[in-house]
């Protein structure tokens, strides 16, 4: 088996079994990105566990350039806003949440207690053609993998299987892996996906083993994706590999195009947005950075 990289994702399918998967395990990427905000553990774990979705997701887009985007918000809960997406192997989130609630909440908060009355919502955006496909779904479950889980049920109607860890070794260093597997009773690409029952045998098979995956194994640094998979099907008669797609942090907050869009206001605008030196201050959430310009110069 083949080395792959600490930040990637790797696909698989299980042809006898009708059944196909995507595993990913990040490293370096998380801690960068976790790096520019001061979360506390918690918040960072769950922020972590929503990367995951979104480079589990986001793999599966064919077309190149296109986008996925996992947004969670809620109106009464600790976290106010939660938003991830992935484009061509580049990661990015954050979170915004009510740093009062968060001092009353438990210190290990379920995840009702982190959102209350929230919804999920995943978007799938298509580069070429332009389309875009969103689903919405209620926050239940303990975690967010539950919760996207009845996202494949109810919008997609796929049986699926999620399993994510987000860990942080005594250094410091945060490691977060996952592992989605799906059920495709009679649809293979090329052909037309007819009813997907919910009990059917082979995907029964396939859930029990991939249930058996351990928080140490998504996460353990010394074992690679493939490893993981052979462990978890080896007995199978035939599991095919697709060669793994590097992860990175990426965030487009590029001074050019904020520039351009601050540019399309009015004059008057302009003067609203400025401070009191006649200066525009545009902050990216993502990344934290921070661009100022001149009114006079626009």
């Amino acid at each position: 088996m083949t080395e792959t990289s600490m930040d990637s994702s790797l696909g698989f399918s299980i042809p006898g079994r009708n059944a196909r998967g995507r595993i990913v395990r990040v490293g370096p990427v998380l801690n960068e990105i976790l790096e520019a905000h001061a979360y506390p553990d918690s918040l960072a774990k769950l922020l972590g566990e929503a990367l995951i979705l979104s480079a589990l997701f986001g793999s599966t887009l064919k077309e190149a350039g296109g986008q996925l985007t996992i947004q969670a918000q809620t109106q009464n809960g600790v976290v106010e806003l939660l938003v991830v997406d992935y484009r061509g192997g580049e990661l990015r989130g954050y979170l915004r949440y009510d740093a009062d609630r968060f001092a009353e909440a438990p210190a290990d908060p379920s995840l009702f207690a982190l959102f209350g009355q929230g919804y999920l919502a995943i978007t799938f955006d298509q580069a070429l053609t332009g389309e875009r496909y969103q689903g919405i779904v209620p926050l239940e479950g303990a975690s967010l993998a539950e919760a996207a889980e009845h996202y494949f049920v109810q919008s997609e109607q796929i049986p699926s299987l999620l399993r994510i860890a987000v860990n942080k070794d005594p250094a410091g260093n945060w490691i977060a892996g996952g592992m989605l597997l799906q059920h495709l009773a009679e649809g293979e690409e090329g052909r037309e996906r007819l009813h997907v029952r919910l009990d059917h045998p082979e995907w029964e098979h396939v859930r029990t083993l991939g249930e058996t995956v351990t928080g140490e194994e998504l996460t353990n640094r010394a074992l690679n994706l493939e490893a993981v998979i052979w462990r978890l099907f080896h007995d199978e008669g035939e599991v095919r590999v697709v060669p793994g797609t590097p992860l990175t942090k990426g965030c487009r907050c590029d001074p050019a195009h904020i520039r351009q869009v601050i540019g399309q206001f009015s004059a008057d605008e302009h003067a609203e947005m400025a401070d009191a030196d006649g200066i525009i201050r545009v902050n990216c959430e993502f990344c934290t950075k921070s661009f100022s310009m001149e009114v006079s110069e626009l």
